[in-house]
């Protein structure tokens, strides 16, 4: 089973805590075996999901959105994303060189391209910018590909 990732970035520690635990229990009710999670690692939940699928067994896939994407990420997120990097079993390249949000939207739509069922940890509200959550949650219905939303009951992103 081939699994991706969306979801918001920026979370509140609160809100964070519950994410992590809901995918950990999401990637858990898959069979370890064959299982594959396909994630740009950024911070927050597609980097929690990335460990939650390597912790339960299974092996992850990166799709790099652009060349200077990791630049644009947080500095202290470098060395998890770096550590994830390392794990990856396998490495997608969009070919774009700049990372702003027409590349995050296209390592998304590589992504969606990639797998058989994606997970969103989405509010259920429109995207903030080009390339957000609910944009790739579109495409991916738009496209076929099965979303399974994750959002902790009550919780906000503010």
């Amino acid at each position: 089973m081939r699994i991706g990732i969306t979801g918001h970035r920026g979370l509140p520690d609160e809100v964070g805590g519950r994410v992590r635990s809901t995918l950990a229990d999401a990637i858990r009710q898959y069979p370890p075996s064959g299982l594959v999670g396909v994630s740009c690692i950024a911070d927050g939940p597609n980097a929690w999901f990335a460990q939650a699928v390597l912790d339960h067994g299974g092996r992850i896939e990166v799709v790099i959105p652009a060349q200077r994407y990791r630049d644009g990420l947080p500095d202290w997120h470098h060395e998890p994303y770096d550590a994830l990097l390392r794990q990856a079993s396998d490495i997608h390249h969009t070919g774009i060189s700049e990372s702003d949000s027409q590349a995050h939207m296209s390592g998304s739509e590589l992504l969606v391209g990639l797998v058989d069922e994606v997970l969103a940890v989405w509010d259920g509200q429109p995207a903030r910018g080009y390339g957000g959550t609910a944009d790739v949650v579109a495409y991916a219905q738009r496209t076929g590909v099965p979303v399974r939303v994750l959002w902790p009951e009550g919780a906000t992103r503010d």
